[in-house]
């Protein structure tokens, strides 16, 4: 399998492609990483250094790859934080090119914008091309439920609510919505639900919640249920592998104490994680 990655990286942490493309790696994925920024580290430290790359470098880079003969081995393209609404285009292109190339390839858009604790943390433009461009040209989607709000416009504070929002969006575009963080009315107060729509269903793994506020998770979790998905075709089954190894990473990162997700240290996680939860059809 080969996966397209167009998102942002740190040298410093785990966040964009530095916490998506080591665990698809690890799952025996050959992925071609693209970086939209070069940070030293993620911007939740609140200082970094590195440049936001322009839209032609993006659009350089792809068509060196496409000059290499590879896009009809393409299976997929990934693409996460954007840094511009010009990014954003040069991110559709790559799409373009490699469905001309393959039109089996998916397209998975994780799209960026938020969270509650921080609200909107992208540059403006950006969150109006997810709404407008992205999210119709997308197979998969997978925001967090801030994000599956503001995309929407919907409310999500009941599972019916949270149902009817990942069904807006499915009938703008992607065949598949993943809701990688929602805490509803019937959720434990110790507990965090993932959901997945697929086929007019909705499907729920609920997991521990933990105490732990790292950046990163959203990008792994996106690139894991990309690649469970695409191998078996079954949102369901994606759902229930992805949320069991990030919940491994996870909590093996909240018993070290550590600021940055244990990326490469909880790498097991990735291949047989240390626990798996069930998968219900909500």
């Amino acid at each position: 399998m080969n996966v397209l990655s167009i998102q942002s990286h740190v040298a410093y942490g785990h966040v964009g492609n530095a916490s998506a493309v080591f665990p698809m790696q690890r799952l025996g994925v050959e992925v071609w990483p693209v970086h939209t920024v070069q940070f030293s580290n993620h911007t939740g430290y609140g200082a970094w250094r590195g440049p936001i790359f322009e839209a032609d470098m993006i659009r350089d880079v792809v068509r060196g790859i496409g000059e290499r003969g590879v896009f009809p081995s393409c299976d997929a393209v990934l693409s996460g934080y954007m840094g511009s609404a010009a990014i954003g285009e040069a991110i559709l292109e790559a799409v373009a090119s490699v469905r001309a190339a393959n039109p089996q390839a998916l397209y998975c858009c994780d799209p960026v914008i938020g969270d509650v604790a921080e609200g909107v943390y992208v540059r403006p433009g950006i969150e109006a091309f997810l709404r407008e461009r992205a999210v119709p040209a997308a197979d998969i989607l997978t925001p967090n439920q801030f994000e599956l709000d503001r995309l929407t416009g919907l409310p999500s504070r009941t599972l019916p609510e949270a149902a009817a929002a990942i069904a807006a969006l499915q009938a703008r575009g992607p065949r598949v919505v993943l809701v990688t963080s929602a805490l509803c009315a019937d959720t434990p107060s110790d507990r965090i639900d993932l959901l997945a729509g697929a086929e007019g269903r909705v499907f729920r793994v609920r997991t521990p919640r933990l105490a732990i506020a790292v950046n990163g998770a959203g990008d792994c979790i996106a690139a894991l249920f990309l690649v469970h998905y695409a191998r078996t075709g079954s949102a369901a089954t994606a759902l229930g592998a992805a949320a069991a190894s990030v919940y491994g990473l996870l909590k093996r990162t909240a018993a070290a104490g550590s600021r940055e997700i244990l990326t490469v240290a909880a790498q097991d996680e990735y291949m047989s994680p240390s626990e798996t939860f069930s998968v219900e059809a909500v």
